[in-house]
């Protein structure tokens, strides 16, 4: 069996002491190959045209234009990478900017180095990420910004809600396929029902909706 190619970063954070250590985390070995660096937002589309990353990892903060702004911009392209953003505890409103946006994911600065890596492969493969530390945040920050769907569990099928389970959980189509058994084009299928049955509008909107009907719990 044929390596699977390294997952192709682009790393965004005006600091070159965080991407230097952003570096050392995603490096080849961990499955990972950073192709460019921006330390500004208004750098991100010429850098994702340029470079064509599977991975954005997208600070907040900057000087010129901040990452929620290039995050917005980058998600209005045909097949544009997903964002995972880096963010502070007091960051809510950056937050909630950053979920209206489309970021698929968020992990604290700090976090440990094997999340940050497990945080990267899951959004590259086209999952959703909750830092544990943030998910009550971000979960009322999504719900603040995004209608809750009022829809009850009730219109799924087993199997539908077996994937939605799965999705609150983090997992990719992939994983999802693995643990149930069954193809990962048939996963597609029952993740796209899931979301016309629930009106939901992206994956993140899964999560949440896994969360307040309590197939998933925080921490568990």
């Amino acid at each position: 069996m044929s390596e699977r190619p390294p997952v192709r970063v682009l790393l965004v954070d005006d600091q070159e002491l965080v991407r230097s250590g952003l570096r050392r985390i995603l490096r080849r070995r961990a499955g990972f190959e950073v192709v460019a660096e921006c330390d500004d937002g208004d750098e991100v589309p010429a850098a994702v045209a340029a470079h064509g990353p599977d991975l954005v990892v997208m600070d907040l903060r900057m000087r010129r234009v901040d990452g929620i702004a290039a995050t917005a911009a980058l998600r209005e392209e045909a097949d544009a990478p997903p964002v995972l953003v880096l963010t502070t505890f007091d960051d809510d409103e950056l937050l909630s900017g950053a979920l209206r946006a489309g970021a698929a994911g968020f992990c604290l600065k700090d976090t440990p180095a094997d999340d940050l890596v497990r945080a990267a492969h899951a959004v590259a493969a086209g999952a959703s990420w909750l830092d544990p530390t943030v998910t009550g945040r971000v979960l009322a920050t999504y719900r603040a910004v995004a209608p809750a769907s009022s829809v009850g569990l009730d219109v799924l099928t087993q199997r539908e809600t077996e994937v939605l389970r799965a999705i609150g959980r983090g997992l990719t189509n992939g994983e999802i396929a693995a643990e149930l058994t069954i193809s990962e084009l048939t996963v597609k299928s029952h993740v796209g029902r899931i979301f016309t049955k629930l009106g939901l509008r992206d994956r993140a909107a899964a999560v949440v909706h896994a969360f307040d009907t309590g197939l998933v719990r925080p921490g568990g």
